[in-house]
C-alpha cells in the first residue's frame, strides 16, 4: 500500500438539494448524456490447483464465494488494471468521489494508486464489487494489523480493513453502502477464520459513509487524527458485544471476592 492509508471511504452519497429541486425543462433533458452502465463481467473461472500461495496474508480473497444480499448476488472481483482501470478513472473523477479519495485526474493517477497493491506481497487487494454480475464499486481489502493505520489505534492480529466507493451514481443512496458493507463484513469473518474484526476509518466529514457503516453493525470506537483526515475508527466484532444488564435501583453493585 502506500506510505500512509489510502482509505478515503463513500459509501452513500447523493446528489445535493439544488440539483434535486431544478425545474423540468424537457429541451435541457434531450441533451442529457449519462454514462453506459459497466458491462457485465464473466462469472468467474474455478481456480487451478495450487494456484494460490499458502501463506497469503489475506486467505485468497480471489476465491472468497458469492454473498446473497436483497440487492441481488454480490462478490468481490480483483482488479485487472487492463480491464477496469478505464472504469476505475471515471468513478474517480466524479467529483462526489473525488471529494474524500483525491485521485480525480488521468487514468494514470488511478494506475499509480494501483500499483503498489498490485505489486506488493498481498497485504491489500483492490477488487471491484459486483452485483448481479454488473461492476458497481470499487474495494480495498487489507490488513489492517500491517497498514500503518495500526499506529493510530490498537490493533490485533489479523485486523482486515476495508475501503470503498460506490461508482454509479444510480446505485448510492437507498441503503446500498449499509446492504454491501455488511456483505463484505460478513465475507471477511467468513473466509478469514483467524480475523476478529473488521475495521474502516472514513472521513467524520462523510456522514452517509459513517451512517452506513453504522448501519452495517460496525460501532464507533473512536475518533483518530491521521495524516490527511480526521477519521471514525468503525469496528465491525466477529462477535458483538452484549449490552450491560441493567441493574434494580434498589439492588448493590457487585462486589470483588
Amino acid at each position: 500500500m502506500s506510505p500512509e492509508p489510502a482509505a478515503h471511504a463513500t459509501a452513500d452519497t447523493s446528489t445535493g438539494p439544488a440539483a434535486r429541486d431544478a425545474p423540468y425543462d424537457n429541451e435541457d433533458t434531450l441533451e442529457l448524456r449519462l454514462p453506459p452502465r459497466p458491462e457485465p463481467l464473466p462469472a468467474p473461472e474455478e481456480p487451478a490447483p495450487g494456484s494460490f500461495a499458502p501463506g497469503d496474508l489475506l486467505d485468497h480473497v480471489a476465491r472468497w464465494s458469492p454473498a446473497r444480499t436483497p440487492l441481488g448476488v454480490f462478490r468481490l472481483v480483483p482488479v485487472r488494471p487492463e480491464r477496469d482501470l478505464a472504469l476505475l478513472a471515471r468513478w474517480m473523477n466524479d467529483p462526489a468521489v473525488d471529494e474524500f479519495w483525491t485521485l480525480a485526474g488521468p487514468e494514470q493517477r488511478t494506475a499509480e494508486h494501483l500499483r503498489p497493491q498490485l505489486e506488493g506481497d498481498g497485504r491489500s487487494v483492490p477488487c471491484l464489487g459486483v452485483l448481479d454480475d454488473v461492476p458497481m464499486s470499487y474495494w480495498e481489502i487489507y490488513r489492517a494489523d500491517l497498514d500503518p493505520l495500526a499506529r493510530h489505534y490498537p490493533a490485533r492480529p489479523h485486523d482486515t480493513g476495508v475501503h470503498l466507493l460506490i461508482g454509479e451514481v444510480a446505485d448510492r443512496g437507498h441503503g446500498v453502502g449499509r446492504v454491501l458493507l455488511r456483505a463484505v463484513a460478513d465475507l471477511v469473518l467468513g473466509h478469514r477464520p483467524d480475523c476478529r474484526r473488521v475495521v474502516a476509518e472514513p472521513d467524520l466529514r462523510n456522514t452517509p459513509s459513517v451512517s452506513a457503516f453504522l448501519g452495517a453493525g460496525f460501532r464507533l470506537a473512536a475518533e483518530l487524527d491521521l495524516p490527511d483526515k480526521r477519521a471514525a475508527l468503525m469496528l465491525r466484532d466477529r462477535h458483538p458485544r452484549a449490552a450491560p444488564r441493567a441493574r434494580p435501583d434498589n439492588q448493590p453493585p457487585p462486589q470483588g471476592s
